[in-house]
């Protein structure tokens, strides 16, 4: 009798926006590299620039995409509306035996309400944080997902603690390590190697310089809070003579609407540059003395990097990143702001470890987990 062979199973990896990739990126090789499954590679297309979006997957050796949903920028509901509508399109016709999502965005989301009508099993990379602040809308984003996951991949004690307070079975959940830092590890030489054309260009030297993001509402969008910051940086002139800014869209159109280009201008340490890649990124970080941030992610790759890092907001769902990492949360205190950044250019920052499982491995136990439960 002629043995039957069965089809492999098919495995649907989502993206939706740039900090997708890097967790994303290191478990789609990782479970290639098995043999066992069929893989698609799914961009939602809800955060696409055709420049940025083409070099985050060049730096992060990403396949292209089997499937582009093209779904575009738009109000929360507009954004989790489109991606519903194409995603149920999507499932019907591949029939997949797994969806993988990752992080906390409205791709996420509206992702993990598809897979659960359809029926198919979930899995979310990066499950179980919590801000507890249901006023950010990635709050809301984390829990559905957790709340209808098969799989519950974790990157940290606080989230084993979080999933078991909100009543999630333990059997769906694994603790395996952060897959952004895998991506952190592999890509560091090729970052490093990088610095010495960026330090030309921008007019750094290594140590000696201060990198900023800020992206998220309540920083960038009310006129006072955002003049503070421009107070800030004015004030860190006192230790510093450069404050690189990769500028975040919203935030540029908030800059130009408040009528702060004057002031920045007049600022001689502070330089506004384009968003950069991902590889250039790593390498600025990498190099930085400080680190000021409103971002989730960045939090987490100073902490691996050994960084001092100052987080721009009141709440953290990286707890294990000023636990034991190099992260300070600091709010919109800017005296303290103002202080602990002293502290980095002088070299005092607190003692730090990197966080357990944050190995480069975590990609690799989730595909044995799937290859051993699938």
């Amino acid at each position: 009798m002629t043995a039957i062979t069965l089809p492999p199973k098919k495995i649907l990896f989502v993206v939706g926006a740039r900090p997708n990739f890097m967790k994303v990126a290191p478990v789609l090789e990782a479970v290639r590299a098995t043999g066992t499954f069929a893989t698609i590679l799914v961009h939602t297309g809800q955060h696409y620039d055709a420049n940025m979006s083409d070099v985050f997957f060049g730096d992060l050796d990403m396949p292209k995409p089997d499937r582009f949903l093209g779904v575009g920028s738009g109000t929360h509901a507009e954004q989790t509306a489109k991606v519903m509508i194409e995603m149920e399109k999507l499932l019907a016709e591949e029939q997949p035996g797994l969806v993988l999502v990752a992080g906390d965005v409205n791709s996420t989301l509206a992702t993990a309400l598809v897979a659960a009508k359809a029926g198919i099993p979930l899995g979310h990379i990066e499950s179980g944080l919590r801000s507890f602040d249901r006023g950010m809308p990635e709050e809301i984003n984390r829990i559905v997902a957790d709340e209808f996951s098969q799989y519950c991949f974790v990157t940290e004690r606080s989230g084993l603690k979080n999933l078991e307070h909100e009543g999630i079975s333990k059997d769906r959940v694994f603790f395996v390590g952060n897959t952004m830092i895998d991506s952190v590890q592999k890509y560091l030489p090729k970052a490093r190697s990088r610095f010495p054309e960026l330090a030309t260009k921008y007019g750094l030297e290594a140590k000696k310089y201060a990198l900023v993001t800020l992206h998220r509402p309540s920083n960038v969008d009310d006129s006072a809070s955002l003049s503070r910051f421009m107070e800030l940086f004015e004030r860190m002139q006192a230790f510093t003579s450069r404050i690189l800014f990769p500028v975040h869209p919203r935030t540029c159109k908030r800059i130009e609407e408040f009528g702060f280009a004057a002031r920045i201008s007049s600022n001689p340490c502070l330089a506004l540059i384009e968003p950069v890649g991902y590889l250039d990124f790593l390498a600025l970080q990498d190099r930085a003395a400080l680190v000021l941030t409103d971002s989730g992610g960045i939090q987490e790759e100073t902490t691996a990097l050994g960084v001092p890092c100052i987080t721009l907001r009141e709440n953290t769902e990286r707890p294990v990143t000023v636990e034991d990492g190099t992260n300070e949360l600091l709010g919109l205190d800017m005296d303290r702001v103002l202080e602990y950044s002293n502290r980095a250019f002088s070299g005092t920052w607190k003692a730090h470890r990197i966080p357990e499982l944050w190995d480069g491995h975590a990609a690799l136990r989730i595909a044995e987990i799937l290859e051993r439960s699938l």
